[in-house]
């Protein structure tokens, strides 16, 4: 039985030691201040790279009239920054509860293992799923798998620049594996060759009940895919870089 975050964190870090770096992405620092506003016209994101999300981890491959996704990132010692561009044929935001089946809704998902460990992270926080709304809420599981806003993590801003399309901005706090929800809120600073677990997703409904599609940025091996919101050995790594 999986325990909660505090009862065993030695043991987890133990079984966390051997995640093997794959998709290994390399991040330069910023060079101006990200007003996340959902325009994405800073330099730095002028200067920074295109990179895909198109792994189809859920459902099946559509065309790209119904969904592709790209992102970019970049850093500063306060936070990680995501830019995404989505584009997205028709978006579902009808649950009122932003607790209740957010995953069945259009929403980014954005994965962070702070240390790069890997390893289990259901009933704890070795690591972070953030389901990110239309509206901005951001959703993951607390260490009793209770969902949780953890708005307060993620600050967010979503703007459609054109017919399907969708830019959305991120300027994302990282907190260690010993973080609680009623605990300690002091994120960490980053610096350069930091090594993260970093994957990001889409989730993906036109029309139906339950999500459609879940496409993703990194390739998982097997036929579940779906793995990202407990198995973070899963993630890409990114490593922080002061040179752009």
């Amino acid at each position: 039985m999986i325990g909660c975050k505090n009862n065993n964190q030695t043991q987890l870090k133990k079984e966390n030691s051997n995640k093997t770096n794959h998709q290994e992405i390399l991040v330069a620092k910023r060079v101006d201040t990200i007003l996340i506003d959902g325009i994405a016209n800073e330099k730095t994101w002028k200067e920074s790279t295109w990179l895909p999300i198109d792994q189809v981890w859920m459902g099946k491959p559509v065309d790209s009239t119904d969904f592709s996704g790209r992102y970019k990132l970049s850093w500063s010692k306060e936070a990680l920054y995501v830019m995404a561009e989505i584009k997205d044929d028709f978006l579902v935001d009808k649950i009122k509860n932003p607790l209740e089946r957010w995953w069945d809704e259009d929403c980014v998902e954005i994965f962070i293992d702070e240390d790069n460990s890997g390893g289990n992270h259901q009933f704890n926080h070795n690591a972070f799923a953030y389901h990110i709304g239309l509206n901005g809420d951001v959703v993951d599981l607390d260490s009793k798998d209770t969902p949780k806003l953890f708005n307060n993590h993620i600050e967010s801003e979503m703007s459609i620049v054109k017919e399907n399309t969708a830019i959305w901005e991120f300027k994302i706090s990282l907190f260690p594996d010993t973080y609680t929800f009623k605990g300690n809120q002091i994120a960490l600073s980053l610096h350069s060759n930091k090594k993260i677990g970093f994957a990001i997703a889409y989730c993906d409904n036109d029309t139906s009940e339950t999500r459609e599609n879940f496409f993703g940025s990194v390739v998982v091996d097997g036929n579940d895919k779906n793995r990202g919101w407990i198995d973070a050995t899963i993630f890409g790594t990114i490593v922080l870089k002061n040179q752009h």
